[in-house]
């Protein structure tokens, strides 16, 4: 083992280690690290702490701080415990949120809908990305691969790329106590997806973004990038989604699909500009039609059709309760606005 592997697998004696993570002004994921001289047991034991702004799109240079306050702790798998991952928002010194702090009016949502137990389950599907060629891992440097068809869940040397990183990825949510309920490779090579799910409230927000991160620090260790557009390869490809699966409590009740399953996908059929304009930017690539969408110019849902807007499945229509499926969202989507505008139109009336 090299000096440098023996110092990186050195444990931490006291204290710990916090990679405080926050999001930018470009809908990323950033980190820095501290360490702390106590192991906290909750958010309210961390210490506010400050980055530069003007540095992440989100301040100017002349008042460039930003102030982060620590909201939810992951125990960290690349520094090992009792090192934590802290999952943070961002405010002014004045102390109020900034216009990126989506998560502020998420978890306001949250808590008004508390009583009814919101619950989601989200599909994050992203490529997996060579920065030398700028193409998926899996694409020949020339042409074009093989076709769509044997990539889905498919098992071959020839075929599948990238499986070590989504295996580390998988272990370490499991790690980090996210609710990571499953894996599968998708229809392109080098494209994968990771679902994150059942959570309440607030909590699947903090558990995609938190999977996120530790998904582009396993790949940076490959010398790979993540892409979560919605349509990063042109042409007959899917392109990446972030389905969103939705409840509450009266919808996984007797009698839910008609008394509240129903009404509120009526809902989201009024709201459906508003919802479209705010699930990921360059969607209308990807919302066309084919490729298992539907068009982004129209809002149909349907029993166990993976070309609506929103899907029942059929055990749920069988069974007269359950969940549906948003399919709209883009890959590169915000889990913050996405849960809180299906909380606020379907349960809310905003």
């Amino acid at each position: 083992m090299s000096t440098v592997d023996s110092l990186v697998d050195m444990p931490v004696e006291a204290g710990c280690i916090a990679e405080y993570v926050w999001i930018d002004g470009y809908n990323k994921v950033r980190g820095k690290a501290r360490y702390l001289p106590n192991v906290p047991s909750s958010p309210a034991d961390l210490p506010d702490w400050n980055y530069d702004g003007s540095s992440t799109g989100q301040a100017p240079g002349a008042d460039s701080e930003v102030i982060l306050k620590a909201q939810t702790i992951f125990p960290d798998p690349f520094r090992g415990k009792p090192n934590i991952l802290v999952m943070c928002d961002t405010y002014s010194p004045e102390g109020a949120p900034l216009p990126t702090n989506t998560r502020y009016e998420c978890a306001l949502a949250m808590s008004a809908a508390a009583s009814l137990e919101p619950w989601f389950g989200l599909e994050q599907e992203y490529f997996l990305i060579n920065p030398e060629t700028g193409k998926p891992i899996g694409f020949p440097a020339k042409g074009e691969p093989q076709p769509q068809g044997p990539y889905y869940c498919g098992v071959s040397g020839s075929k599948m790329y990238g499986r070590d990183i989504v295996d580390a990825h998988f272990k370490a949510c499991v790690y980090a106590g996210i609710k990571i309920s499953g894996i599968n490779a998708e229809v392109a090579p080098g494209q994968w997806e990771f679902q994150v799910g059942p959570a309440v409230g607030i909590e699947q927000g903090d558990m995609l973004w938190m999977a996120r991160y530790m998904l582009e620090r396993i790949a940076e260790m490959k010398g790979l990038d993540v892409n979560y557009d919605p349509k990063p390869i042109k042409g007959d490809w899917n392109g990446s989604g972030c389905h969103a699966n939705f409840s509450t409590k009266p919808m996984r009740e007797a009698g839910g699909y008609e008394q509240h399953i129903i009404p509120a996908l009526h809902k989201l059929e009024n709201k459906h500009a508003e919802h479209i304009a705010a699930y990921g930017s360059g969607n209308e690539e990807r919302l066309t039609g084919k490729h298992e969408t539907a068009s982004i110019n129209e809002f149909k849902w349907g029993v166990a059709d993976r070309g609506a807007s929103c899907r029942v499945g059929s055990d749920t229509a069988e069974k007269g309760y359950g969940y549906f499926e948003d399919r709209r969202p883009a890959g590169n989507c915000d889990p913050y606005v996405v849960t809180r505008m299906l909380v606020q139109t379907c349960c809310l009336d905003e």
